[in-house]
């Protein structure tokens, strides 16, 4: 089809996005977030999209501000039809949304009003949603609140991560966004406006969010663990070091109290408000990631005080 569309993304979940658009249409620029410092050495690293974009050999921008009237000639200059935006991480203004002719459709990452917002994916694990999704949707002004054009659903299943839902979600939506532009442009799509009483909000994560709070249910703590890996990431406290937690279950058993170490079968385990937490692989600040059988032989104090 001949299309000329702008695409705007950063993370690994936008990647297939990009790269199914680029197998079915003319891509005429690509627009990433810059580069950023990352580990001890804060040495630059590139996003994923614009990693993606080099490799196909598409042009690509990573403007500060993708609004600023300096970058909004660029786009102009590329004579587009349509920008498609998956996960890109700034808010477009009317000024950009205007442009192309056709607009602005989005990838997003949950089966909207259902999650709008920065952890879409993250917050339907956390809330124990049996169900995910992606959403493709023409953008407006607000936060998530464009017309749905077309949704596919997808099972959360029982020991799912964010980092893996995640893989699966930005597949299935690169497929969806491909099926759905030439439909779109048929007219064979009507826009459904979003309820606003289904509305519900993910915010940003932040880091400190990872720490465990034992007086909730361990089976509430279960989902935050997977919910929160890879990243931020679960901790708790133990010696005085950050014990990070990267897989748990849940165990219906009387708690020996909230908060107190305790062991069962063989693992490392934590009490709650209601049931153990027990830890099946975690890592102490510092160490390699370990299975809780290996921690506790390598630490014959947990949970004997």
């Amino acid at each position: 089809m001949d299309l000329r569309i702008a695409f705007m993304g950063t993370p690994d979940f936008a990647v297939p996005s990009l790269t199914k658009l680029a197998e079915n249409f003319i891509i005429a620029g690509v627009v990433s977030q810059p580069d950023r410092p990352s580990g001890r050495g804060q040495r630059l690293i590139s996003p994923p999209v614009k990693i993606t974009a080099q490799e196909l050999g598409l042009e690509i921008f990573q403007p500060a501000d993708v609004n600023a009237g300096s970058f909004l000639n660029v786009i102009q200059g590329w004579n587009v039809d349509l920008i498609c935006v998956a996960a890109f991480g700034q808010l477009l203004k009317p000024e950009l949304l205007s442009l192309p002719e056709i607009g602005c459709l989005n990838v997003h990452a949950s089966l909207l009003p259902r999650w709008r917002g920065a952890s879409p994916i993250n917050a339907a694990i956390l809330a124990g949603d049996s169900h995910s999704g992606v959403t493709i949707m023409k953008m407006g002004p607000g936060l998530d609140d464009g017309p749905i054009l077309a949704q596919a659903s997808t099972l959360i299943e029982p020991e799912e991560t964010a980092g893996t839902l995640s893989d699966r979600l930005a597949e299935l939506g690169g497929e969806l966004l491909v099926k759905t532009i030439p439909s779109y442009l048929r007219g064979e799509l009507n826009p459904r406006s979003q309820d606003p009483d289904l509305v519900t909000y993910a915010p940003l994560l932040e880091k400190k969010a990872g720490e465990l709070d034992f007086s909730q249910p361990s089976g509430d703590l279960a989902r935050k663990v997977r919910a929160y890996s890879p990243w931020p990431g679960t901790f708790t406290i133990w010696e005085g070091k950050r014990l990070l937690i990267h897989k748990s279950s849940s165990i219906s058993v009387t708690s020996p109290g909230a908060g107190v170490f305790t062991r069962f079968e063989g693992k490392p385990a934590i009490g709650t408000g209601k049931g153990i937490l027990v830890l099946e692989q975690l890592q102490l600040a510092g160490k390699r990631s370990v299975s809780g059988e290996e921690f506790l032989n390598g630490t014959p104090s947990w949970g004997k005080s």
